[in-house]
């Protein structure tokens, strides 16, 4: 017992004096704050320590950087030049303080700059890729944003390709996906309010959106529940959306991620909030709603009368992929007197010989489904189109002439695989293929009434879900009849002229009438 109290005691000492370490003030001399930043950091071997001379009286100083976090054109050509002019202006006897606040003048015209007092700031700023500027003598340091390194070049979308729009998507760098939002919104009241993210990562996280636009009390909410994240790491910003959504065991997504920098300023514009982290290409939006989930960017580029088509074509895929299996179980084992007597002749004629219930069939053909699906996206996307296509056929055809099968429960399943890939998010594509299964055995037991029952059960989950104080069937319920106007049926652009009611935005109105001069 004395052994693990002392032991309980060591580390609790240890965690102390880290602590008090990582807050202790910097020193006046340049040799023990580097000593101290060896020390936190353990020494690594591509921190850099570059010292030289300044001014006159040849002030010792130093940049310290990780190298590969940094721009080294920007450290070498910029930054240590404008050191030397510096040091060739040249007034005798100039004090500290007056070359520190030159060279202080000097950084400031050649990238962002910030002071720092703590070997906290010291190390945050080295670990995140930025340059940091001693001065012997000086117990403040310059924290210079130079980050740099390799990083992905901006691409075509991925998760969400179109066939009409911008080609763009965003990348692993934060800064880059900052600069991509400023250049679709050339507003001034654009704001994005950064803060970090993780104990030890310390990653930056940032909140996007529209000052005289956004409801301040979502914006409120979102910044209270981010406050609440305490974990060492985020490496996805899918650990930011399973903390702060409001339900954890609703199969739907309670917020919207997405990879497209169009997406996400048309939302902001709309009124909602978009949260950007650094290391992932993926913006989460938030609140969102039942409709928001099927809709595309493409649908606003396209005329009205093809966005509108497109989002009837979703929601009846979505309809399939989640009802179809079910409902074909409960009119082949319950209900067969609903089906008109020559397909009923042809259905069971070709289930003659199976040996297995309507219900392991479609199990059976769904889980195959499902593996193929995922042996598709595991796989290279050459090779794994081919196991998907190829995988289908010879499984099916195999499957119905061994007469594990019948030929109508592939077509089926076929149809229910086609369907489910309409979804326009892949979040929401998970979500039916989860509640397909509970259809499925629904059906088996209780026939259509196990359907029906199943479908009230996830109405009312879905009445009352919430999406950051939102209730999520909106605008079904509450009911907001202009917010009709985009939801399945796609208005023309001259009559959507008001911002989603439902987020209750600072501006409602998005565009005049639309109205033509003769």
């Amino acid at each position: 017992m004395r052994r693990r109290s002392f032991v309980r005691k060591s580390k609790r000492t240890e965690g102390k004096q880290e602590e008090e370490n990582i807050f202790t003030p910097l020193f006046r001399e340049l040799r023990k704050n580097a000593d101290k930043i060896k020390e936190m950091l353990d020494d690594p071997d591509d921190l850099v320590i570059r010292e030289f001379t300044v001014g006159e009286e040849n002030y010792s100083c130093a940049v310290v950087y990780i190298d590969g976090l940094i721009d080294r054109d920007l450290i070498q050509n910029s930054m240590l030049e404008s050191l030397q002019n510096i040091t060739s202006e040249g007034k005798e006897n100039k004090k500290i303080a007056v070359v520190f606040d030159e060279i202080y003048k000097e950084f400031i015209s050649i990238t962002k700059i910030e002071k720092g007092t703590t070997l906290e700031d010291v190390s945050n700023g080295i670990l995140s890729g930025k340059a940091v500027f001693y001065l012997d003598g000086i117990n403040t340091v310059l924290i210079m944003d130079a980050m740099g390194g390799e990083t992905r070049a901006i691409e075509q979308p991925i998760t969400e390709t179109l066939i009409r729009g911008p080609r763009t998507s965003f990348v692993e760098n934060i800064g880059t996906n900052l600069s991509l939002l400023r250049r679709n919104i050339q507003a001034p009241n654009l704001r994005f309010k950064t803060q970090t993210i993780g104990r030890r990562s310390k990653r930056s996280l940032v909140v996007a959106y529209v000052e005289d636009i956004v409801n301040p009390e979502i914006l409120k909410e979102v910044t209270r529940r981010l406050n609440t994240i305490d974990i060492d790491d985020a490496p996805e910003s899918g650990y930011i959306e399973q903390w702060i959504e409001d339900s954890f065991l609703s199969p739907f997504p309670q917020l919207l991620d997405t990879e497209r920098p169009d997406t996400v300023s048309a939302s902001l514009l709309q009124g909602k909030v978009a949260i950007l982290l650094d290391g992932t290409p993926f913006v989460l939006i938030m609140p969102i709603t039942i409709g928001d989930i099927f809709k595309s960017p493409e649908d606003n580029y396209e005329r009205w009368l093809y966005g509108t088509l497109l989002r009837i074509l979703r929601y009846f895929g979505a309809f399939l992929a989640l009802f179809l299996p079910g409902i074909y179980i409960a009119l082949t084992s319950f209900h067969q007197g609903l089906l008109p007597s020559k397909l009923a002749f042809s259905i069971a004629a070709a289930r003659e010989g199976v040996p297995f219930p309507p219900l392991a069939e479609a199990v059976l053909m769904v889980v195959t489904m499902e593996l193929l699906q995922e042996a598709g996206v595991r796989l290279p996307t050459p090779i794994g189109q081919t196991i998907g296509i190829v995988g289908g056929l010879v499984i099916g055809e195999a499957a119905v002439q061994a007469g594990i099968v019948s030929p109508t429960m592939v077509i089926v399943i076929a149809l229910t695989a086609i369907a489910s890939f309409t979804t326009p998010t892949f979040s929401l594509g998970i979500s039916l293929r989860i509640l397909r299964f509970a259809f499925m055995f629904a059906a088996a037991a209780f026939g259509l009434y196990g359907v029906i029952l199943i479908y009230i059960m996830v109405n009312i989950h879905i009445v009352n879900l919430t999406s950051f104080g939102i209730p999520y069937s909106t605008p079904f319920a509450p009911t907001m009849l202009r917010d009709f106007k985009d939801l399945i049926l796609r208005a023309p652009r001259s009559m959507l002229t008001k911002r989603p009611e439902y987020l209750q935005p600072e501006d409602p109105t998005a565009a005049n009438k639309g109205e033509r001069k003769s």
